[in-house]
């Protein structure tokens, strides 16, 4: 998250409101042609996930490369510029937010799995009689409280997926829909929170406060929540479930421990602190420490669960060393390493966090080649013809950027300055632009199979099968699938689309000023 008591301006992180500040990119075929990069993961992505059924992000990383090289050779001129442009993007500190918000993420919620939190769901949902039919929507409410409480909603889909998603299938969920519901709350906190980067960022680049821009933005999201929340029951109850291997109730029961729940002061702690003002990494470290404590005192996990240095004999340190708890001489070479949740958390992410790079440069590329403009400049002239097609148009582009950029953060920034100049020849409020900005932001940065916080979540799904001995690859829901099952963010969408066609909240610059702008 960005510091909230800095001054800076926001879009300077990621290209700036003016693209001649940078080393400008001249591409044959003109402007258009430098989204090639961008046009060619995209494709890529589909083919590999959706076409090919290939869930690997290492495979992403290969196609987003692949498209960095090919446009390359449509650069006019020497491609020293292009290369240096790649540098520029992959040190935007919007692409380090979010891969410090997964790592962290990641490292809490494998600590809380060691500690058997899962289990202690299952049994708390066996007690309370919660089915495989109302599961869903219960974590897209849980979901969306967590979201909107420590404002990450990338955070969220890691911890969601490694903690709910396992506990669904044991309940007789369908696994694409609670994947799509844990998204859908993702989408919800990272919408409305306030110390969501995301909320802060639509406000700054609106010229309204944020205090104003989250009351003013709840009718909406509540609204899509409302519709969202029974449709997942209704799914829940026709949608099946998967087989589990075994007697599903003897394998539900197994890792079963009431004493688990005591993980839930662990997310209580992280929420409050997040509330709080606390910096993210700040809150979500408490939650560590909280964590790493609780599995130690009550037994919930051993010191080896949470870190461990497997030695060879030989090592120089190997005797002296060996009768710590997270020291472990073994005798088989293949088995030397690092391991516990806190390094499985971290590693779990280390490709995505590449992709995210790689991304962000592809991206920077296209700002810099001026496709983005040329994109953004056209809509202007000939869609925003008046008030109603000038918030459509808003909303249509906006949705668009983010189909390309997938990091949402990077998409709002780089987004937000043009969404003004929209806005602002019709006087449109800055609340207004904030939330047309924002929600499809939200949305479908969690919606589509390359999309960052889609990818989180799979990232996290991925270690399932090493992490539960019942869980198997099959149960695994590929990226490609989930799209139509993100209730909350196609319905986020949907309501804006009717709130530019009908003006509901709509409101002009005369109907009320903002106060002063918190900066970010």
């Amino acid at each position: 998250m960005p510091d909230s008591t800095t001054e800076r301006d926001p879009t300077a992180e990621f290209g700036g409101s003016d693209v001649a500040d940078g080393p400008d990119l001249e591409f044959h075929g003109g402007r258009g042609m430098s989204a090639l990069p961008i046009v060619f993961f995209i494709l890529w992505a589909v083919v590999q996930t959706a076409l090919l059924r290939v869930s690997d992000t290492t495979g992403l990383v290969a196609g987003m490369l692949l498209g960095l090289i090919v446009g390359m050779f449509l650069v006019k001129g020497s491609w020293t510029g292009y290369a240096n442009t790649i540098f520029e993007g992959m040190t935007q500190p919007v692409a380090v937010t979010a891969i410090v918000a997964w790592m962290w993420a990641g490292m809490f919620t494998e600590t809380l799995q060691a500690g058997g939190f899962v289990g202690g769901l299952v049994w708390i949902a066996d007690v309370a009689g919660v089915g495989a039919t109302v599961f869903p929507a219960i974590t897209f409410v849980l979901a969306a409280v967590l979201a909107t409480g420590i404002g990450t909603g990338y955070g969220t889909s890691v911890a969601f997926v490694g903690l709910f998603f396992p506990a669904g299938i044991l309940l007789g969920s369908s696994p694409v829909l609670t994947f799509g519901a844990i998204l859908s709350g993702a989408i919800f906190g990272d919408n409305l929170a306030p110390v969501s980067d995301t909320t802060i960022v639509s406000a700054v680049t609106q010229d309204a406060d944020i205090g104003g821009v989250v009351a003013s933005r709840f009718k909406y999201a509540i609204v899509a929540a409302a519709v969202a929340l029974p449709a997942y029951v209704l799914a829940g109850a026709v949608m099946p479930g998967i087989d589990v291997a075994g007697d599903p109730r003897k394998v539900l029961l197994r890792g079963a421990d009431p004493l688990a729940l005591v993980h839930l002061l662990s997310m209580g702690v992280v929420i409050v602190a997040a509330i709080a003002g606390r910096h993210i990494v700040e809150a979500i470290s408490w939650g560590i420490v909280i964590a790493v404590a609780l599995n130690l005192i009550g037994g919930l996990a051993s010191p080896a669960d949470i870190l461990v240095f497997r030695a060879p004999a030989e090592a120089p340190a190997a005797g002296v060393l060996s009768g710590l708890p997270i020291v472990e001489i073994v005798s088989d070479a293949s088995e030397i390493g690092v391991g516990g949740s806190i390094y499985a958390g971290a590693a779990g992410f280390f490709a995505l966090s590449i992709l995210v790079l790689l991304i962000i440069a592809a991206a920077q590329i296209m700002i810099r080649g001026g496709a983005f403009e040329a994109m953004l400049e056209w809509s202007i002239d000939h869609l925003a013809t008046n008030v109603r097609n000038a918030e459509l148009t808003m909303v249509g582009t906006a949705a668009l950027v983010n189909a390309a950029i997938t990091i949402n953060t990077a998409a709002e920034i780089a987004i937000g300055p043009y969404i003004a100049k929209i806005g602002e020849r019709f006087n449109i409020n800055g609340y207004r632009r904030a939330n047309i900005l924002d929600a499809q932001t939200a949305a479908l940065g969690y919606i589509f199979p390359w999309s960052g916080g889609v990818l989180a979540g799979y990232s996290a799904m991925i270690g399932l099968p090493g992490t539960f001995e019942w869980f198997e690859e099959g149960m695994l829901v590929n990226p490609a699938e989930v799209w139509p099952f993100v209730f909350h963010g196609w319905l986020l969408v949907g309501v804006f689309v009717l709130a530019a066609v009908t003006g509901f909240g709509r409101e002009y610059v005369i109907d009320r000023e903002s106060e002063e702008v918190a900066r970010v």
